[in-house]
């Protein structure tokens, strides 16, 4: 018997993705009239919203990369960056970039770091749990100005998600003790044989360089943006995301919080930009909670932007289970500070 249900487990997790992937193919087409408008509005966020905000920076990085900038940032902020976050000096590049810039901007340049030898597989790893972030032009522009018709609000949630940013990459300075017993200047050394230096007479081929590898990235976002469109189109469609509102109401109530939020709360924690137009738009006396909800979701980014980061570093050996954890933090911290800042400043609480 025992054996026969280890049988029966084996072939459930052989087939298991082939089912999955079956069953959404039929949800496509069985939810295809709810789903085309789905996939549209998926696409005008992607052409409106990600490429214009994203693309440039992917451009930038990737020349800056070309540049001596990383080994600059290495020798000034290796005093800074070592005994807060035990991370090198170079680390301050995909710190800084990370929150300019926004997701997944922080995973790529810690997994292009991890390619070219730049730091060691712990302390990428340590990168990973801290600057991949929302970009200060998301968080104030279309999260406070757009959604919430306040530049305070949107400055609140950048303040508290930089806070929590920087309080993980603290917490996170005790994962794993490092390997590489290569020095800075090796790495930087390493660093500059892997990479074309830009220069003058180079200058259209690292452009165009550049430009080839930000244009991967930003299709693979795309996809994911449209995919994850589809999935949430699904999820309302055939009842599921009632049912789950049903399921999550009892923990909702008990914790004296509106169960309006529910539906807005777990589409955002598959992707981020609807669920958090969701609960913007709720109305709601105590917008603290709108705030509080919105801050977790900035922090931990939703399932979409976890599968881009796993998709950009499989092409390394670096682990996903510490961005995993750092994510979760990041959601919880912000959360915590939110609220902080709310009922220490009474000019940042909200509530009617």
């Amino acid at each position: 018997m025992i054996e026969k249900t280890h049988i029966y487990t084996i072939k459930l997790k052989r087939n298991l993705l082939p089912m999955l992937f079956l069953g959404f193919t039929f949800c496509l087409l069985i939810f295809s009239k709810s789903n085309l408008p789905a996939v549209k509005s998926g696409l005008a966020l992607w052409a409106n919203s990600v490429i214009p905000s994203l693309f440039p920076f992917f451009v930038a990085t990737e020349l800056l990369m070309h540049t001596n900038i990383i080994t600059l940032f290495g020798n000034l902020l290796n005093r800074f960056m070592k005994p807060f976050f035990n991370i090198r000096g170079e680390g301050a590049f995909a710190f800084i970039m990370g929150i300019i810039s926004g997701y997944p901007i922080g995973a790529k340049i810690a997994s292009n770091f991890r390619q070219n030898n730049i730091c060691g597989k712990e302390e990428c790893e340590r990168l990973l749990s801290f600057t991949n972030n929302s970009g200060p032009l998301f968080i104030i522009g279309t999260v406070g100005i757009l959604m919430f018709k306040n530049t305070t609000i949107g400055i609140l949630l950048f303040m508290t998600h930089l806070l929590a940013c920087i309080t993980v990459g603290f917490i996170f300075r005790y994962w794993k003790k490092d390997k590489n017993t290569f020095t800075t200047s090796s790495s930087s050394a390493s660093f500059s044989q892997s990479k074309k230096t830009a220069s003058f007479s180079n200058l259209g081929e690292i452009l165009a360089e550049s430009i080839t590898s930000s244009i991967s990235t930003i299709l693979l976002i795309g996809g994911f943006v449209v995919i994850f469109s589809s999935i949430i189109s699904i999820f309302k469609a055939s009842g599921l995301l009632n049912s789950l509102t049903v399921l999550f109401s009892p923990i909702f109530q008990f914790l004296n919080v509106d169960t309006s939020f529910i539906q807005g709360f777990l589409t955002g924690i598959l992707e981020i930009t609807n669920g958090i137009n969701t609960i913007s738009s709720i109305a709601c006396k105590r917008l603290s909670f709108n705030l509080i909800f919105t801050a977790f979701l900035l922090g931990f980014g939703g399932i979409s932007i976890l599968l881009q980061v796993w998709s950009i570093t499989s092409k390394t050996d670096l682990s996903i289970k510490p961005y995993v954890f750092g994510k979760l933090l990041h959601g919880l911290l912000a959360a915590f500070y939110t609220y902080l800042f709310m009922n220490i400043f009474p000019f940042l609480n909200f509530d009617l």
